[in-house]
């Protein structure tokens, strides 16, 4: 079972805790550190079981931007994560992104907004290519799915405005 500094470390054995801890605050990991029993010398067990999900990407990120890869291959980074924890991950990204291509598989859209530019997929065929802006605005697989994403938000955030206006506290 490894340190979590040993395990932001993996893959450059040779970094120093300087090294460690700078990548650990560009992948928005270090404030969680900070908080943990023994920081940086904290064990954190067997593929990370005493981390949530999002701790765990992070410190994936945090591994490499200490790597510094030209290519990077991104697999759904915001599964599986609540919005907080999703925006986190989205900032330690656009650090881990900047001056190397970056391939991102993406289920969750507001992951890849970014990109310079997205390709869908449909049953392993190309069906689209563009920026965003461009694919939300061209009927297809893309603003079918932002269409439907957008639209569950927008229904979240109506149901917690009601229940905030029916909060006996509420201002009326």
């Amino acid at each position: 079972s490894a340190t979590v500094a040993e395990n932001i470390a993996f893959g450059n054995v040779e970094a120093s805790m300087a090294d460690i801890e700078r990548a650990a605050r560009a992948a928005q990991a270090y404030e969680f550190i900070r908080d943990l029993p023994e920081q940086f010398e904290t064990k954190i067990g067997e593929r990370g079981v005493n981390l949530s999900g999002g701790q765990r990407q992070r410190l994936a990120i945090a591994r490499a931007l200490l790597i510094d890869p030209r290519i990077l291959i991104l697999d759904d980074a915001t599964a599986s994560v609540d919005m907080k924890t999703e925006y986190q991950i989205q900032e330690a990204l656009r650090e881990l992104m900047a001056g190397r291509t970056t391939f991102i598989i993406a289920q969750r859209l507001s992951t890849i907004t970014h990109a310079d530019q997205i390709l869908v997929l449909d049953h392993g065929r190309i069906v689209q290519r563009g920026t965003h802006q461009e694919l939300i605005t061209e009927p297809g697989p893309y603003q079918d799915i932002y269409d439907m994403q957008l639209r569950d938000q927008d229904e979240a955030r109506a149901a917690a405005n009601r229940e905030i206006a029916s909060s006996p506290t509420a201002i009326k």
